[in-house]
């Protein structure tokens, strides 16, 4: 069986027991008796692509999304679409109001969303560096305090209860953000911590968490998406939300520029064609 890890020990491309299709092509549960997954399911490009991929790993999936305070509901409307096209069976929500204490812009309306922050860099496939061009000194105001560290709890807590053999994440440490709950270490530590924090842990059955995009670039998140079957248009990565797009935060730049990169011009938003630049 093929179990690739980084050295930091995280599983970036399988997961740790159950083999990849071989067909690399979206596929449905053989049984109810499939290994389950967790999958944190945000609505987004990457979050939907992770599903995708745990299905096509052979995992019966539970989608899991929060509503924590964010400042729309718009990724979460498009969450429920993802789990209806992929046919995930199960899908909970979960209210935990990070918004109550504040500290990002995308919790508190006061703060101003960055449209700024990202240059596109061709030469790594598209994913995004600091407009300065050189790594992040600041951690932009879109990061969430402590946001991956709760849901990770609480995946692994339904995890436990659902005796799920993994619970795949769709976090990426490649674009320029620098968020410090998006890299390989932090992962390995919470991997380290789901075996002494639980009884599944104490008898050796911890659930194994899975970034499959953490080391892709954006436009590998794309080419796996298109190759997965992932429904793209119905994902929703923009900061804001409003009913199309706005082309032009971070987030759309990022996205709209890989899409152009790998030939999908037709999924960039109408914006984000003018902000990335329309090719000849």
């Amino acid at each position: 069986m093929n179990d690739r890890s980084d050295a930091n020990g995280v599983r970036s491309n399988d997961s740790a027991k159950i083999k990849l299709a071989r067909s690399g092509q979206l596929i449905s549960p053989l049984s109810d008796d499939c290994p389950r997954a967790v999958v944190l399911l945000s609505g987004g490009l990457d979050s939907a692509t992770c599903a995708a991929q745990a299905i096509a790993d052979g995992y019966a999936v539970t989608a899991l999304s929060f509503d924590y305070g964010q400042r729309h509901d718009r990724e979460l409307l498009a969450a429920r679409e993802v789990v209806a096209a992929l046919d995930i069976k199960e899908h909970r929500v979960v209210k935990v109001d990070l918004a109550q204490w504040g500290g990002s812009s995308l919790t508190d309306e006061a703060l101003s969303v960055p449209t700024d922050g990202a240059a596109i860099d061709e030469s790594t496939d598209g994913s995004a560096i600091p407009s300065t061009g050189i790594p992040p000194t600041a951690i932009p105001s879109t990061y969430v305090p402590g946001r991956n560290t709760v849901f990770i709890a609480i995946a692994l807590s339904l995890a436990e209860a659902q005796k799920a053999a993994a619970i795949y994440l769709g976090i990426n440490a490649v674009d320029y953000s620098g968020y410090p709950d998006c890299r390989p270490e932090y992962l390995a530590a919470f991997q380290h911590l789901a075996t002494l924090s639980s009884k599944a842990g104490l008898e050796g059955n911890s659930p194994d968490l899975v970034a499959p995009l953490v080391l892709d670039s954006k436009a590998d998140i794309v080419r796996r998406a298109l190759k997965l079957g992932v429904p793209i248009e119905k994902t929703w990565s923009c900061y804001k939300g409003e009913t199309a797009p706005c082309g032009v935060c971070d987030a759309c730049r990022i996205r709209d520029a890989a899409l152009i990169r790998v030939g999908r011009d037709d999924l960039v938003s109408p914006l984000g064609k003018v902000s990335v630049g329309e090719r000849p």
